[in-house]
């Protein structure tokens, strides 16, 4: 059986989400990478808050100097994986997404990814049990990342939907975007108070009955 439409290109987007050269603040080279991974192990570990760059270095079989060489400092390095995290949560998104043949199902579908991913998970970044969810985490210091990249995952998918004629001719795409975005974002964020969060068939209910009406054609 055939993939749906977009599901190949949102793999490959995957696959460049955690590739080399892919993380602002890196060299791209495989070193980088390693440390990278270094320092998600370590962050499961010991958490944001207590993880140490002599602790990556020897996750990484690296001296500190060469650590150093790689990532200024430890802000930086966690910059660094928290920005990795964002893309490749966003990137991850866009398969389960994809698979959706309506505008309002994949803006479902991508809330109940959310939904799914709050505890964290290899998606986005373990963290000890005791710290916030890695998702939270990106949240506070990669916001500007995680929107940013998601309006523009979102931006083909608006234009597919205004040839199908689900949305209105001439609406502003990347504002519609990042309505979108803010909304997905609040899955996050808010307790559901009048339906149930974890169950995906409720979640899409939800965001078909309410969130994605106002971008449809003038009735």
């Amino acid at each position: 059986m055939s993939s749906p439409p977009g599901v190949t290109t949102a793999a490959a987007r995957v696959a460049a989400a955690v590739a080399p050269g892919t993380v602002p603040g890196t060299d791209g080279s495989p070193t980088s990478q390693r440390i990278l991974d270094a320092a998600e192990r370590c962050i499961a570990r010991q958490g944001l808050r207590r993880v140490t760059m002599a602790e990556v270095a020897r996750a990484a079989g690296l001296s500190r100097g060469a650590l150093y060489l790689h990532f200024a400092g430890r802000a930086s390095l966690l910059d660094a994986v928290l920005t990795r995290v964002a893309s490749r949560f966003v990137a991850s998104s866009a398969i389960p997404v994809r698979q959706r043949p309506t505008l309002d199902a994949q803006v479902g579908e991508a809330a109940v990814f959310i939904r799914r991913h709050l505890g964290g998970s290899p998606l986005t970044l373990r963290l000890p049990v005791e710290e916030e969810t890695a998702l939270a985490a990106v949240l506070t210091a990669r916001i500007d990342r995680l929107v940013g990249e998601w309006i523009e995952f979102w931006l083909p998918l608006l234009a597919e939907a205004e040839d199908r004629g689900e949305v209105r001719p001439g609406l502003d795409h990347r504002q519609a975007a990042e309505w979108i975005v803010r909304v997905l974002l609040s899955f996050a964020e808010l307790p559901t108070a009048t339906f149930e969060g974890d169950d995906p068939a409720a979640v899409h209910a939800f965001v078909a009955a309410h969130l994605v009406a106002g971008l449809g054609p003038a009735a």
